[in-house]
């Protein structure tokens, strides 16, 4: 089973690539607000970097929060995607074993099928400037 894990909460953005529970690849980059324009770069990198594609992604585990709200809105949005393409079981996992309780939870078949993020508070909106 290759499983894709990722965390987008904070300016330094993290993904890994497992097999079972084994680290084949991780990496952290400076994503802050390029979150967008490199996130699904960074992935196909990191997965071309292992002989893998797409296509081999089993199981995605997400850091569903509390952190940066735009960051889990982007991250949710690219692995929601993600696992409803690939037909792959998708869990969001919290604190700071979050990988490992995900990781186990995909290998139990558990499926939230869809990330709802955890904020941890209300999003900060202004008012619209003329």
């Amino acid at each position: 089973m290759i499983i894709l894990t990722l965390r987008t909460d904070k300016p330094e953005s993290e993904i890994g690539i497992y097999k079972q529970a084994t680290p084949l690849a991780y990496y952290s980059w400076h994503a802050h607000r390029q979150l967008a324009e490199t996130i699904n770069k960074v992935i196909e990198e990191q997965l071309h970097e292992q002989g893998l594609d797409y296509q081999n992604i089993d199981g995605i585990v997400f850091y569903k929060g509390p952190g940066s709200f735009t960051g889990l809105r982007i991250g949710a949005s690219v692995v929601n995607s993600l696992a409803s393409s690939l037909g792959a079981n998708i869990v969001g996992s919290s604190g700071k074993q979050w990988i490992k309780d995900g990781i186990i939870r995909l290998q139990n078949k558990q499926n939230d099928k869809i990330i709802v993020p955890e904020y941890g508070a209300l999003p900060n909106v202004t008012a619209q400037k003329k």
